[in-house]
C-alpha cells in the first residue's frame, strides 16, 4: 500500500493513543494488584493473645465485632458484691452416654464437638449442648485469684442465643475426665481427629451445684453480647501432670483478661 498522508496520520494517532493507554494499563494493573494485596491482607489478619493482635486490638481486627462493647466477659467476680438468687434456673439433661464427635485445634484452644441429643434448661429455655473447650489460666477470676484452667461447656439455643457453663480447674489428684480427653492428644493446629466416643459428662461436674451467673459475651471474637454465663463455684479437681499436658496444646495463657463490669449484676444460685 502506497505511503499517504492518511497513512501517516493513521499511524500518529496510533503512536499516541499507545502513549496514553500504555501507562493508563500499568496505573490499573497496579492498582488491582494493591486492592488485592490490601484483601489478602484483611484476609489473613486474625486474632490472638499475644503481640499486635492481642486483645487490646480485637476490635479493630473485629470490625463487625462487639469487643469494644459495655457487656464483655469474663470478669471478676467479686464476692461481696455478689446478689443472692433463690431461683434454681439450671437443669442439665446430659446422657450418660454423651456422644463426642471429633476433636479440633482451632489455633486458639483444644475444642470437643457433641453429637446432637444432650441440652440444658436455664430460665425456661432449652440450649443445645454444642462443644467445650479449655482456657490455661482461668478467663473468670473470683476475688482476683486465676485458676489454673478454665473449662467451657457451649450451648446454643434455637434462636441462637448462648449459655456457657464455666468450670474452673484447681491442682490435686488425677482426673478421669482428663484422662479420657488426654487419649486424644496431641492434636496439631487445624487438625481434625474422629472421636466418636461416648462418657458420663454430668457425672464430671463439680458435685456442689452452686454458680454464679450473669450476662456477658463470648470471650473471644466476635465478642457477641448474647450469653448467659454460668460459673461453678465449687472447681474440679485435675493432676498436676494433667494440668500441664493441657498447657502445652495451647497456645500460652489463652485468656482473655477481665473485663468492667459496667453496672451489670453477678448473681449467687
Amino acid at each position: 500500500m502506497p505511503f499517504t498522508f492518511a497513512s501517516y496520520f493513521l499511524i500518529t494517532k496510533i503512536s499516541n493513543m499507545k502513549k496514553h493507554i500504555f501507562p493508563f494499563l500499568a496505573m490499573m494493573t497496579l492498582l488491582l494488584a494493591s486492592c488485592h494485596t490490601a484483601k489478602e491482607a484483611h484476609h489473613h489478619a486474625h486474632w490472638s493473645y499475644a503481640g499486635e493482635t492481642d486483645p487490646a486490638h480485637w476490635a479493630e481486627l473485629e470490625k463487625d465485632a462487639q469487643c469494644d462493647g459495655k457487656h464483655q466477659s469474663p470478669i471478676n467476680i467479686i464476692e461481696k458484691d455478689v446478689k443472692p438468687s433463690n431461683a434454681n434456673n439450671l437443669v442439665f439433661h446430659y446422657s450418660p452416654q454423651t456422644k463426642i464427635k471429633d476433636a479440633v485445634n482451632n489455633g486458639h484452644s483444644i475444642q470437643f464437638n457433641f453429637d446432637e441429643g444432650n441440652f440444658i434448661y436455664y430460665n425456661g429455655k432449652e440450649y443445645k449442648l454444642k462443644q467445650l473447650h479449655f482456657h490455661e489460666g482461668s478467663e473468670h477470676t473470683v476475688n482476683g485469684i486465676r485458676y489454673p484452667i478454665e473449662m467451657h461447656l457451649v450451648h446454643v439455643s434455637d434462636d441462637g442465643q448462648i449459655a456457657v457453663v464455666g468450670v474452673f480447674g484447681s491442682e490435686g489428684t488425677d482426673s478421669q475426665l482428663f484422662e479420657f480427653f488426654d487419649k486424644f492428644l496431641p492434636i496439631a493446629v487445624d487438625e481434625h481427629k474422629s472421636i466418636h466416643q461416648a462418657l458420663d459428662l454430668k457425672s464430671f461436674l463439680p458435685t456442689n451445684s452452686a454458680y454464679y451467673s450473669y450476662t456477658g459475651s463470648l470471650t473471644t471474637p466476635p465478642c457477641s453480647e448474647n450469653v448467659n454465663w454460668i460459673v461453678y463455684k465449687m472447681p474440679i479437681v485435675l493432676s498436676v501432670d494433667e494440668v500441664e499436658q493441657i498447657r502445652k496444646e495451647l497456645p500460652i495463657r489463652n485468656y482473655r483478661p477481665t473485663q468492667p463490669l459496667n453496672g451489670r449484676t453477678v448473681y449467687e444460685n
